[in-house]
């Protein structure tokens, strides 16, 4: 799932998240990491310029610094930056943070990465923004080679260019897992081509079946192998029957009538869904969180 607070778009954050904190994230993260959750995600900002203040607020928590907080309190759950965007950062300052954050953890890093699309962040930065994909494109072989088992990465490339410079701690995992974020065709190509595993941005249920043959497709021309995780957004989610308006697109029903709805998008190919519940407060999605992993996750 998604970590409610650290980012508050009013695409999704419910109204009591915005008087919530550390302690309000910390006991979500810990009601996952108990629940059998695989991953808790956290999203990439730097800033907000005001024209889109209003829509997405500028509540956005730095997804290393949040993730690194919360695998100290946990145990098992994974730890995915949802997603990072890592053309605005030189790569071994990437490779620094998030290898970092691996070892701490024990290994439980997944790195989703994406394009993004703030043109004023990228212009603050320095970075070029249409240039993005370009960028993208070359940050991930560079973290290949700055998040593999070699002390002292090389990469020679058009953008950036290093060797000789020793980082430690290694990650914890052989290789940290690298999912790309992001829905238009470059995204989808780019996962296919140089990533594990696929996050989508909100595809709905008709449009991921297409997706998905495209990038078996990408990949089977480009005889990429290993293990390749397909993921989806679902709709949002309550378990039981509410007794308050939780939105017209919103899942409801009980555990096997859930469960039902979401095996799916298994047979669409789907590998991991990420859920986001709607709630009025931190306890009432504590006892979502748990009443999902108790009674829906069996059934699915």
């Amino acid at each position: 799932m998604q970590l409610p607070v650290q980012s508050q778009s009013t695409l999704y954050a419910e109204a009591w998240e915005a008087e919530a904190g550390p302690d309000d994230l910390l006991e979500i993260a810990c009601a996952a990491d108990r629940a059998g959750f695989h991953y808790l995600a956290g999203c990439d900002h730097v800033g907000i310029p005001r024209r889109l203040a209003a829509a997405m607020s500028t509540v956005w928590y730095d997804p290393v610094a949040t993730l690194a907080f919360l695998a100290a309190a946990t145990e098992r759950v994974r730890l995915l930056s949802h997603v990072a965007i890592v053309g605005l950062r030189h790569p071994l300052l990437t490779a620094k943070q998030y290898a970092t954050l691996d070892h701490l953890s024990g290994g439980r890093l997944v790195l989703g990465v994406g394009a993004g699309h703030v043109q004023e962040e990228f212009e603050a930065l320095g970075v070029d923004f249409r240039g993005r994909g370009a960028v993208l494109d070359e940050c991930l072989d560079a973290l290949r080679a700055a998040l593999g088992p070699d002390e002292f990465p090389e990469h020679h490339g058009k953008l950036y260019d290093f060797e000789g410079l020793g980082q430690r701690p290694r990650p914890a995992q052989d290789r940290v897992p690298v999912w790309v974020g992001g829905s238009s065709p470059a995204a989808v190509r780019r996962a296919a081509l140089k990533g594990d595993g696929w996050l989508p941005q909100g595809d709905p249920r008709d449009r991921l079946p297409g997706q998905i043959a495209r990038i078996r497709e990408l990949r089977e021309r480009a005889g990429a192998r290993g293990p390749f995780t397909v993921g989806a957004i679902a709709e949002p989610l309550y378990v039981g029957t509410p007794r308050w308006e939780v939105g017209r697109r919103t899942l409801t029903g009980g555990p096997r009538e859930l469960a039902e709805s979401l095996r799916a998008y298994r047979a669409m190919g789907v590998h991991q869904i990420q859920v986001r519940f709607r709630s009025r407060s931190r306890s009432e999605l504590t006892d979502q969180i748990a009443a999902f992993g108790a009674e829906v996750a069996p059934e699915l």
